[in-house]
């Protein structure tokens, strides 16, 4: 029975630390171009993907911008 007040601490801290985890996945894009990255496996390419056309862009940057294209 003492087992019980260790395993319910422990699941509510885990179940946050999922949801905290998810929720960082969603603010920093993750979730946002599924539609690409499954079509990418179909692709048969030779030369290494061409890099992003302002390559001087920071992630936030690339980001902020498809944000606002899906606006």
């Amino acid at each position: 029975m003492e087992v019980v007040f260790v395993l319910i601490p422990l699941s509510i801290v885990l179940v946050l630390l999922a949801i905290r985890a998810f929720t960082w996945s969603i603010d920093h894009g993750q979730f946002d171009d599924l539609e690409r990255e499954s079509l990418r496996i179909l692709m048969d390419r030779d030369e290494p993907p061409d890099s992003d056309a302002a390559g001087d862009r920071t992630e936030e940057d690339r980001t902020r911008a498809s944000r606002e294209e899906r606006s």
